[in-house]
């Protein structure tokens, strides 16, 4: 027989009444487990922050997002001011300041109808950036439901994989132009071209994904236990994809901006004054030699602009991953 040591239990520095106090045997006690307090978002907030460089690119974005939504409501800004003054137009930065004072709306130069350009690239950045949300909106919206009663129903599938095998072929920038030229250009014909189908492509990642969750065994147990299909797509599935929806979004509000600056470019945009359509409008100024400041100026502001976008929506989806919360 081993040894066998006596423990004193003065050593324990407790009470008799401590030592031999009743338990309980509750079922929900013992289902109590010690861990310290976890919250999801506050998590992914702290992932997000600890890397140096999402701070500077969030504060370039709120610089962004305070120049195209603030900055035009506190200015009043007329396109055709300087339009009977010959002397004002396809000015540069130096030129524009020396002509009208040392001025935020001077740094840019001015256009070809002695507008400010730096005025006039925030005015359209508002348009551009405001559709490619309204298009993100719905399109994420639309194809995260489908997606998701795609992924679960068979029957459904069979009669979407015949949808998408014929509309996911049709070239996507083609569609846009037809309905665009069938339609008036404007903003909310832009808007309908751009989620008439652009939610279909959504939709068939979604349903992928839900495909992979769904047949995990915690999912076969809560099927078993007869857990209503719609409370495990929920509670189980969705909450797993966030970081593939946060990521999914970071790519498709930045491809919104360039489907609208392309076509746009090449004739077919919108008709109010947006990022693409001042890119369009100076496009003589590009092989102008002294104009081309007026060219490039909105070109590197919308470059800016959908760069942060993505790597925002990038970088808080790796944050949104769980795994990274360790």
């Amino acid at each position: 027989m081993s040894n066998q040591t006596m423990i004193d239990l003065s050593d324990l520095h407790m009470s008799e009444e401590e030592l031999f106090a009743h338990v309980d045997h509750s079922s929900l006690e013992s289902e109590k487990i010690t861990a310290p307090r976890y919250s999801y978002w506050k998590s992914v907030f702290r992932v997000f922050f600890r890397k140096r460089i999402n701070i500077v690119i969030l504060t370039l974005f709120a610089v962004i997002f305070a120049f195209t939504y603030i900055y035009p409501a506190l200015v009043q800004y007329d396109p055709f001011q300087n339009l009977m003054d010959s002397s004002a137009k396809h000015l540069l930065p130096q030129q524009a300041i020396s002509k009208f004072g040392r001025s935020i709306h001077w740094i840019l130069g001015t256009g070809a109808s002695g507008q400010s350009t730096f005025d006039a690239v925030w005015f359209g950045s508002r348009i551009s950036i405001t559709m490619a949300f309204i298009c993100a909106l719905i399109n994420m919206t639309v194809g995260i439901i489908i997606g998701s009663v795609w992924g679960f129903s068979k029957k459904v599938d069979i009669v979407m994989m015949e949808v998408y095998n014929i509309i996911g072929n049709v070239p996507y920038i083609l569609f846009i132009s037809v309905l665009v030229l069938i339609f008036s250009a404007g903003f909310w014909t832009m808007v309908f071209a751009l989620t008439i189908t652009g939610w279909l492509s959504i939709a068939y990642f979604i349903r992928t994904q839900v495909i992979i969750i769904r047949d995990r065994e915690y999912n076969l147990a809560s099927r078993c236990l007869g857990t209503p299909i719609l409370r495990i797509a929920m509670k189980n599935i969705l909450p797993f994809m966030t970081s593939v929806i946060v990521t999914l979004a970071a790519t498709e509000i930045p491809s919104y901006i360039s489907y609208e600056v392309f076509l746009s470019y090449i004739g077919m945009g919108m008709s109010d004054m947006s990022l693409g359509r001042l890119i369009y409008q100076a496009e003589n100024a590009m092989l102008t030699p002294g104009w081309q400041f007026e060219f490039w100026s909105p070109v590197a502001v919308a470059s800016i602009i959908t760069v942060v976008l993505y790597v925002v929506g990038q970088n808080l989806g790796d944050a949104s991953d769980p795994r990274t919360h360790m």
